[in-house]
């Protein structure tokens, strides 16, 4: 589910992106969510699983200082909501409007969804395993530009369109987000947004859009020190 910064240098460009289910199981259901719409906040009774099929997803915890920490982004393809125990364990609102399938829980548990649909959902949640652990070691090990490097091209090759011999992609999350995400500070993002820009690595149409103007080079600086 996450935006992972990951050890493997290819890992990002090739990422396992889940087709749409079938909705006419009775273990799920498809809706529409706005902006702004919380599908659950931390501490909720989690009876639900999430899968993303267009739009993004933020998911948040508030720590005992009051500091807020963006643990993900649920991108199109990702299924979010695994609980800790029986509760969720973060919150998750919408970044930008998302069609969502939802996934009843006490279906599976009651052993009478299809095995297709439960093999998915149990690849899904060791694939969170695995990012996550892939993240947290990037956190401690990459520098602030090959952070972000890392964190731009994941979003290129998960959400990019192509336009000639370049990409582009929407960046729903603000500065701040990705800085929460990053462990890094709103400026320390901004000041690298700048240089890749100013290398004529990414161009920004506008604060939210980015075109990839050279692969490589973002390639390059996501793995300058690994």
């Amino acid at each position: 589910m996450y935006v992972t910064l990951s050890a493997e240098p290819m890992s990002f460009l090739a990422p396992s992106v889940i087709q749409p289910p079938c909705t006419q199981s009775k273990a799920l259901v498809q809706r529409q969510f706005k902006s702004g719409a919380y599908l659950y906040h931390e501490g909720d009774d989690a009876t639900n699983l999430y899968e993303v099929v267009s739009g993004v997803l933020r998911l948040t915890r508030v720590l005992e200082n009051g500091k807020r920490q963006v643990i993900a982004f649920g991108l199109p393809g990702d299924i979010v909501g695994f609980p800790n125990g029986t509760r969720h364990h973060t919150d998750c609102d919408v970044l930008s409007s998302a069609e969502i399938v939802i996934y009843k829980r006490r279906v599976f548990e009651a052993g009478e969804s299809d095995p297709e649909t439960h093999q998915r959902l149990l690849c899904a949640a060791l694939r969170e395993i695995s990012a996550m652990q892939d993240h947290f070691m990037m956190l401690a090990r990459k520098s602030a530009m090959e952070k972000v490097a890392s964190f731009l091209l994941a979003l290129s090759q998960r959400t990019g369109a192509p336009i000639g011999n370049y990409a582009t992609f929407s960046l729903p999350m603000s500065r701040a987000d990705i800085a929460d995400f990053l462990g890094l500070t709103i400026e320390t993002v901004s000041r690298t947004f700048t240089i890749l820009r100013k290398s004529r690595t990414i161009a920004l149409d506008t604060p939210q859009t980015v075109l990839v103007l050279d692969l490589d080079a973002l390639i390059d600086a996501s793995q300058a020190d690994t």
